[in-house]
């Protein structure tokens, strides 16, 4: 044929018809991935098998070393926890899903790794919400595992069945859905991973509940139809076949369940160079230490002997409370806003410029201020109002500050600064000493009662902080024995934690006599978990400052706003609710105070013998805190 007998336009048709089938061929080979059929091609599905997802789900976290498992059981996660069961997975039941998540941060912070919760779908998840935040702005690596409705049932009215990963997106660092039952191992790998690199924090996984049960019991409940009616229905049996055989193709084959490397930001050497000429001019420096501080890779022994090395006076604050033990003439515990502003040289190493220290007021502009975060939003916080820094080091605090004692062999801070700030510690504990012994217009002096289990405390005590007014008193006055002796809320504020991280720092350290610091108003939170406690043989003692009342609110309600409302409680009988849930109860009013410390002995004695024990402290008020900030 003549080439030029071809029209123009049947070459353009033929043109247009090459892209419609390359078009249709793209679209083919889209839909057979998404149904999984090219995947079946090579991994097939084993029917006759009777393993299940929730064996998956125990062995990678057996393999990433973790000893407990915090839940509130339901139906759509059945299947991880007998399977963690099995392996030797301690499972912890609570009565609360936000008691079980706190449970989970604690052990995270006590014990270096990553802390599990796995709740049941909808509310069951929707119940950690505030814990999962808590953790987040604590810089908790937390691993929370959901129930979800089945893949196939997604969107269509399935029971609890709601959109969740958007709940915790905003939340969580790493989320994910598991698909297929293959999909399990990598994403728990990832996202345990994910929860302790760089700044760590929770992350949430979700699983279907199709992908956790046995393939005999997915498929009877897919209601496949024998003789199906028409095309449509044997359509509809194709695709589901299909759906279930890609659920579980290549489901048991064999997998890496070892914990990938996790990344952690550290200073260079230069950088630790510059801090190192920096400290050694300084004639009054301090040091602000955070949580962060407490964090791996750098054992917190370790760190003390760093800390002690350099010899700079230090703050504590968080989890960093009671890294230097009792008594050390290095920690200062008063007057934070009249040192630093007379400090020439502050280092805050994992502490941030917020709301704790007046959003970087306190800090004097003629001070040099070095800053070591792993969060480089965080660590600059406010930096463009209030403060600036000389040095912002984006690294793992811990960490610096060894390099930096390395650096500072032959440093020794001017004594008279160190000096002065102890005797300033000294006299204003003897003022808050004297306040201890004023009278109260009734019940007992709320420091004087803390001044009495402070010297009541052994070497091995973990304290948990969990209230507001009482709790924030006892700040001043019980100390810590040693490091990740201290466990609070964090930045966050939460009320509530109590139960949970009581919980979670007994199973971590058996030996230690743990207690709660509760007020009144936080432990209607968790009260419930006594019935937790006595049933899994973990004895604490909860000492409850019970002042009737929200003291912290109330402080400053009734002066500015001239009413009470919504602040007062009653004086409860929290003794006998505990005694009602199994434990031991102790009542100590003013008709106690001559034997109150034969009363907390007494406590004491009862936890030792294995009874979670409370102390009903009924106690007034002081004038003790007056102006601290409670919004």
């Amino acid at each position: 044929m003549d080439p030029a007998s071809v029209s123009p336009s049947s070459s353009c048709c033929s043109a247009w018809l090459l892209v419609l089938l390359g078009m249709l061929g793209t679209a083919l080979l889209a839909a057979a991935h998404r149904l999984g059929l090219i995947y079946q091609l090579w991994h097939k599905a084993e029917p006759k098998s009777t393993r299940h997802g929730g064996e998956l789900v125990a062995e990678v976290l057996k393999a990433h070393g973790v000893r407990y498992l915090f839940t509130l059981v339901g139906g759509h996660i059945s299947p991880i926890l007998v399977a963690s069961e099995k392996l030797g997975i301690r499972v912890v039941d609570t009565r609360h899903e936000a008691t079980a998540v706190f449970a989970a941060d604690a052990v995270a912070r006590l014990s270096g790794t990553v802390g599990v919760a796995a709740v049941t779908a909808g509310p069951g998840v929707t119940n950690t919400v505030t814990a999962v935040k808590n953790a987040q702005m604590a810089e908790s690596p937390v691993l929370l595992i959901g129930g979800a409705a089945a893949t196939l049932l997604k969107g269509r009215g399935a029971l609890q069945d709601i959109d969740q990963l958007c709940l915790f997106k905003p939340l969580c660092k790493f989320c994910a859905s598991v698909r297929t039952v293959r999909d399990i191992v990598p994403t728990l790998r990832r996202a345990i991973a994910a929860a302790q690199s760089g700044t760590p924090g929770p992350v949430f996984v979700e699983f279907p509940i199709d992908v956790l049960y046995p393939y005999y019991l997915v498929e009877k409940e897919l209601g496949f139809k024998e003789t199906p009616r028409g095309l449509l229905g044997g359509v509809i049996n194709w695709y589901l076949g299909n759906h279930l055989r890609n659920l579980y193709a290549g489901a048991w084959e064999t997998r890496d369940f070892s914990p990938l490397p996790v990344q952690v930001p550290q200073a260079t050497a230069e950088q630790v160079q510059q801090c190192v000429e920096l400290v050694s001019r300084a004639k009054k420096p301090v040091m602000l230490l955070g949580s962060q501080v407490t964090l791996p890779p750098t054992p917190v022994e370790k760190l003390r002997e760093a800390l002690e090395a350099l010899g700079i006076p230090c703050f504590l604050g968080g989890m960093a409370r009671g890294m230097l033990g009792r008594d050390s003439p290095l920690h200062i515990r008063q007057n934070r806003r009249e040192v630093l502003k007379e400090a020439d040289l502050v280092i805050l190493a994992g502490t941030v410029c917020d709301f704790r220290l007046s959003y970087g007021r306190v800090l004097s502009r003629r001070s040099t201020v070095i800053a070591i975060n792993r969060d480089r939003a965080l660590m600059l916080r406010n930096s463009d109002i209030f403060w600036k820094p000389r040095m912002a080091i984006q690294g793992d605090a811990g960490s610096f500050l060894l390099s930096l004692s390395q650096g500072l062999k032959s440093y020794s801070p001017p004594q008279d600064w160190s000096t002065s700030l102890k005797d300033g510690d000294k006299r204003k504990e003897k003022a808050n000493r004297e306040k201890s012994e004023e009278p109260t217009e009734q019940h007992l002096n709320p420091l004087k009662l803390l001044h009495h289990v402070d010297n009541l405390l052994p070497e091995n005590s973990l304290l948990v902080s969990d209230g507001g007014d009482f709790v924030g008193s006892a700040a001043y006055i019980v100390q810590p024995r040693g490091p990740l002796h201290w466990l609070d809320p964090g930045a966050f504020g939460t009320l509530g934690v109590g139960g949970g991280f009581a919980l979670g720092a007994k199973l971590c350290r058996p030996d230690s006599e743990v207690w709660i610091l509760y007020g009144d108003g936080s432990l209607g939170y968790s009260i419930m978990e006594f019935d937790t406690f006595v049933r899994h043989k973990t004895p604490i003692i909860a000492l409850v400052g019970n002042d009737a009342c929200w003291s912290q609110i109330s402080r400053e309600q009734v002066p500015l706003l001239g009413s009470n409302v919504a602040c007062g409680l009653a004086y409860v009988d929290y003794h006998l609710v505990a005694e009602g849930l199994g434990g031991k109860g102790f009542l100590l009013s003013r008709q106690d105070e001559a034997s109150m410390d034969n009363i907390i002995q007494a406590a004491q004695e009862a936890c030792r013998e294995g009874h979670p024990t409370l102390i009903n402290a009924l106690i007034g008020r002081t004038s003790f805190r007056e102006g601290s900030i409670s919004v």
